[in-house]
Protein backbone atom coordinates (compact mmCIF):
# COMPACT_ATOMS: atom_id res chain seq x y z
CA UNK A 1 0.00 0.00 0.00
CA UNK A 2 1.26 3.70 -0.91
CA UNK A 3 0.31 7.03 1.42
CA UNK A 4 1.68 10.06 0.89
CA UNK A 5 2.05 13.43 2.18
CA UNK A 6 2.06 16.94 -0.02
CA UNK A 7 4.64 19.75 0.46
CA UNK A 8 5.16 23.34 -1.00
CA UNK A 9 8.01 25.62 -1.37
CA UNK A 10 8.50 29.15 -3.68
CA UNK A 11 11.55 29.17 -5.36
CA UNK A 12 13.09 30.94 -8.05
CA UNK A 13 15.23 29.31 -10.93
CA UNK A 14 16.16 29.29 -14.67
CA UNK A 15 17.81 26.54 -17.10
CA UNK A 16 20.74 27.37 -18.43
CA UNK A 17 21.14 25.02 -21.58
CA UNK A 18 17.89 26.15 -23.51
CA UNK A 19 18.45 27.81 -26.72
CA UNK A 20 18.64 31.47 -26.61
CA UNK A 21 15.42 33.45 -25.69
CA UNK A 22 13.35 30.31 -24.14
CA UNK A 23 11.27 31.22 -21.76
CA UNK A 24 12.46 29.13 -19.17
CA UNK A 25 16.45 30.57 -19.17
CA UNK A 26 15.40 33.41 -17.89
CA UNK A 27 15.43 34.05 -13.99
CA UNK A 28 11.41 33.07 -12.84
CA UNK A 29 9.66 31.36 -10.03
CA UNK A 30 7.18 28.79 -9.58
CA UNK A 31 4.79 27.69 -6.56
CA UNK A 32 6.23 23.69 -6.14
CA UNK A 33 4.17 21.28 -5.01
CA UNK A 34 5.53 17.66 -3.87
CA UNK A 35 4.30 14.18 -3.06
CA UNK A 36 6.48 11.96 -1.46
CA UNK A 37 4.90 8.94 -1.22
CA UNK A 38 6.13 5.40 1.29
CA UNK A 39 5.31 2.12 0.37
CA UNK A 40 5.01 -0.92 2.41
CA UNK A 41 2.46 -3.71 4.52
CA UNK A 42 -0.72 -2.34 6.40
CA UNK A 43 -0.13 -2.49 10.15
CA UNK A 44 -2.57 -4.68 11.36
CA UNK A 45 -2.50 -3.25 14.85
CA UNK A 46 -1.93 0.60 13.88
CA UNK A 47 -4.38 0.99 10.94
CA UNK A 48 -1.24 2.20 9.22
CA UNK A 49 1.42 2.20 6.73
CA UNK A 50 3.31 4.58 8.58
CA UNK A 51 2.79 7.96 10.80
CA UNK A 52 2.45 10.87 8.98
CA UNK A 53 3.80 12.97 11.40
CA UNK A 54 6.74 10.34 10.87
CA UNK A 55 7.00 11.16 6.94
CA UNK A 56 6.17 15.23 7.66
CA UNK A 57 9.78 14.71 9.98
CA UNK A 58 11.86 13.25 7.92
CA UNK A 59 10.76 15.80 4.19
CA UNK A 60 10.15 19.14 6.01
CA UNK A 61 14.15 19.94 6.52
CA UNK A 62 15.04 19.21 3.14
CA UNK A 63 11.88 21.11 1.80
CA UNK A 64 13.09 23.94 4.11
CA UNK A 65 16.54 24.19 2.42
CA UNK A 66 14.35 24.35 -1.16
CA UNK A 67 12.22 26.84 0.20
CA UNK A 68 12.35 30.75 -1.39
CA UNK A 69 15.92 30.03 -2.49
CA UNK A 70 17.38 30.14 -5.72
CA UNK A 71 17.68 26.54 -6.70
CA UNK A 72 20.64 27.15 -8.99
CA UNK A 73 22.90 27.32 -6.42
CA UNK A 74 22.10 25.03 -4.78
CA UNK A 75 24.60 21.61 -4.94
CA UNK A 76 23.26 18.96 -7.59
CA UNK A 77 20.02 21.62 -9.13
CA UNK A 78 22.08 23.51 -11.51
CA UNK A 79 20.07 22.59 -13.88
CA UNK A 80 16.61 22.80 -11.91
CA UNK A 81 14.11 21.18 -14.23
CA UNK A 82 11.67 19.35 -12.42
CA UNK A 83 12.82 15.90 -12.98
CA UNK A 84 16.34 17.22 -11.82
CA UNK A 85 14.54 17.97 -8.45
CA UNK A 86 12.37 15.06 -8.54
CA UNK A 87 16.04 12.92 -8.89
CA UNK A 88 17.71 15.32 -6.09
CA UNK A 89 14.67 14.43 -3.55
CA UNK A 90 14.64 11.42 -3.49
CA UNK A 91 18.39 11.04 -3.02
CA UNK A 92 18.18 13.51 -0.17
CA UNK A 93 15.36 11.40 1.58
CA UNK A 94 15.90 7.79 0.53
CA UNK A 95 18.31 7.27 3.21
CA UNK A 96 15.88 8.38 5.78
CA UNK A 97 12.79 6.71 3.91
CA UNK A 98 13.74 3.43 2.91
CA UNK A 99 10.09 2.94 2.28
CA UNK A 100 10.42 5.42 -0.54
CA UNK A 101 8.44 4.87 -3.47
CA UNK A 102 7.58 8.19 -5.62
CA UNK A 103 8.25 11.78 -5.79
CA UNK A 104 6.29 13.88 -7.29
CA UNK A 105 7.14 17.32 -8.65
CA UNK A 106 4.28 19.83 -9.60
CA UNK A 107 5.78 23.38 -10.92
CA UNK A 108 2.58 24.37 -12.13
CA UNK A 109 -0.61 23.71 -12.16
CA UNK A 110 -0.16 21.42 -15.27
CA UNK A 111 2.89 20.35 -15.78
CA UNK A 112 4.91 17.87 -13.58
CA UNK A 113 7.32 15.11 -12.96
CA UNK A 114 6.98 11.61 -11.30
CA UNK A 115 9.99 10.05 -10.00
CA UNK A 116 10.53 6.30 -9.07
CA UNK A 117 14.01 6.02 -7.78
CA UNK A 118 17.34 5.11 -9.58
Amino acid sequence: MDIYKEFTFEAAHLLPHLPAGHKCGRLHGHSFRVQVHVQGPLDPHLGWVMDFADLKRAVKPVIARLDHYYLNDIPGLDNPTSEVIARWLWRELHSTLPALCKIVVMETCTSGCVYRGD
